[in-house]
């Protein structure tokens, strides 16, 4: 008989395996952990890690998706528009994720966070547009949501490196309205 993987519980197992992790990164760098800490945590054997995950970096990057998405609320997009008010949100939300990572788990692991965040911010830019602009062909849509991710992300690695002293709403603020309404 085979075994779904929405099956109560490999859920379960999945969650306990996340936590485990969660928990260990903040006690000790990212590349300090090992497979055997999370299975010893979640106590769990390894055959079962790997059976949920690939490896230590499948995992890392599962459960930044998952924090990620947990904090960008994707839901709540789904029938909204691209207005000032989504822009901060989305922005607000990215810089709270970041912030929200410890130093130990961000140092090194950049290129796999930007990616993580660039894609989600993908994926919702995509659903606005649909929803805002159904009339564009579908590439056109995919391209100005990649702009749209890209560009935002840029903004939030620039507000952080400016060590965030303005707020992170009235850092994108004056910008929304360009973005909006074009540059003209």
């Amino acid at each position: 008989m085979s075994e779904s993987k929405t099956d109560p519980r490999i859920l379960r197992t999945r969650r306990l395996i996340m936590d485990a992790f969660i928990e260990l990164s903040g006690k000790k760098e990212f590349k300090d952990i090992t497979i055997k800490d999370i299975t010893t945590a979640a106590m769990i054997n390894r055959a079962t890690f790997y059976y949920h995950f690939d490896n230590i970096y499948d995992l890392l990057e599962k459960v930044l998706s998952e924090v990620l998405l947990i904090n960008l609320e994707g839901s709540i997009y789904e029938n909204s528009v691209l207005n000032e008010e989504t822009f901060i949100r989305l922005f607000k939300a990215i810089t709270d994720f970041q912030l929200s990572l410890s130093n130990r788990c961000h140092r090194g692991y950049d290129d796999i966070i930007a990616r993580i965040i660039r894609d989600q911010l993908q994926v919702i830019f995509h659903k606005l547009l649909v929803h805002q602009h159904g009339e564009g062909t579908d590439q056109e849509l995919r391209t100005t949501a990649v702009m749209l991710s890209w560009g935002l992300y840029g903004a939030s690695v620039e507000w952080r490196s400016s060590n965030g002293h303005v707020p992170p709403e009235e850092y994108i603020k004056g910008v929304v309205p360009l973005l909006i309404n074009g540059i003209s």
